[in-house]
């Protein structure tokens, strides 16, 4: 099915669906060289933006009342954003968080002249680097730290090369984290349930075809435990167990190795190589909190050892904490 146009600018028949179809699928929405692929409600990849008139794609966070008060079944909504032409937007709801930054992490690596934040997180963020600079100009800052931050800054830009290494790092991280803190208990309990709402489903089925009376409701409490169980990812599967999250870490970590093996002397460890970690440790030595690289990655990890549920922070600084926060936690800030 050929997507359609939004905006004045369109794409050749023939082109548009060789486009689609060679793009980078992530989660509902896609990345071609010719155009960006948005989902509709009900259909993935529904309609196109030509890359020349896309602006900027930012992610945008929305929270239900339960979210807020941390109470009720659903938490954050995750929304990808593309500004396009003349400021028109169009918003693609995600189900999981961690695809829309990947979405955004392959726009900056293949198409970096596309700002990746909204007007108003850019203005902090240049607010931000203002900042900075001028508490480097004032310290005055040494040959060696200077040296150190134009390592970390190029380390930086070669991880931003291969952004899904290093967001299969960020996210196998965060599942093995998620896994460890979860009771076991409750994945059985939660089969268990599942299993009692397939039998109710069977039943319901059957009282719907023998007129018995109930049938309707065994009918809709065995759908709603089935996709409430299964859709919060609760139930032990093949891609929801300690051997195969452990697993995934694992190569993950291989992964990173193999790609900054051939990168001379990298300033961290493969398991904690992402760009973020790099970005905050040349913040802590324009701050002055520390001289060289060993001494800011040890700053680093004490920052975010006293980060906390009980901390706020920009929305910003949040999304860089719970993007590698999970990969030091992991490896017990080794």
């Amino acid at each position: 099915m050929k997507p359609q146009r939004l905006g004045n600018v369109s794409i050749p028949d023939e082109e548009l669906i060789k486009d689609r179809k060679e793009c980078k699928k992530i989660g509902p929405c896609g990345i071609g060289k010719k155009a960006v692929y948005l989902s509709s409600f009900y259909i993935d990849r529904r309609y196109y933006i030509p890359i020349s008139s896309v602006k900027r794609i930012f992610k945008r966070i929305a929270m239900s009342k339960g979210g807020f008060t941390g109470k009720g079944v659903f938490g954050t909504l995750s929304y990808l954003v593309v500004v396009y032409e003349d400021g028109k937007e169009k918003q693609c709801n995600f189900k999981h968080e961690e695809d829309v930054d990947r979405f955004l992490a392959y726009i900056e690596e293949e198409y970096p002249d596309i700002p990746v934040h909204s007007l108003e997180a850019e203005r902090k963020l240049a607010e931000k680097e203002r900042w900075l600079a001028e508490k480097q100009r004032e310290r005055n800052v040494s040959e060696e730290t200077k040296r150190c931050l134009v390592k970390l800054e190029q380390a930086e830009q070669y991880l931003k090369k291969q952004s899904d290494i290093y967001m299969d790092l960020s996210q196998s991280a965060k599942k093995k984290r998620t896994y460890d803190r979860s009771n076991p208990a409750y994945k059985w309990v939660a089969l268990a349930i599942v299993l009692m709402g397939g039998a109710a489903f069977v039943y319901g089925i059957y009282a719907l075809t023998t007129h018995a009376g109930f049938g309707m409701y065994f009918l809709l409490f065995g759908l709603a435990a089935i996709f409430l169980f299964a859709g919060a990812n609760v139930l032990p599967t093949s891609k929801n167990n300690k051997n195969y999250i452990e697993k995934r870490l694992t190569e993950s970590i291989s992964q990173m190795e193999e790609y900054i093996r051939v990168y001379p002397d990298f300033p961290v460890p493969a398991h904690y190589a992402h760009p973020i970690v790099l970005k905050r440790m040349q913040e802590i030595m324009k701050e002055g909190r520390a001289r060289n690289i060993p001494e800011a990655l040890q700053v680093l990890k004490k920052d975010l050892k006293a980060l906390n549920s009980s901390v706020v922070v920009e929305k910003e600084e949040y999304d860089e904490v719970v993007a590698i926060k999970p990969m030091f936690l992991v490896m017990d800030y080794k």
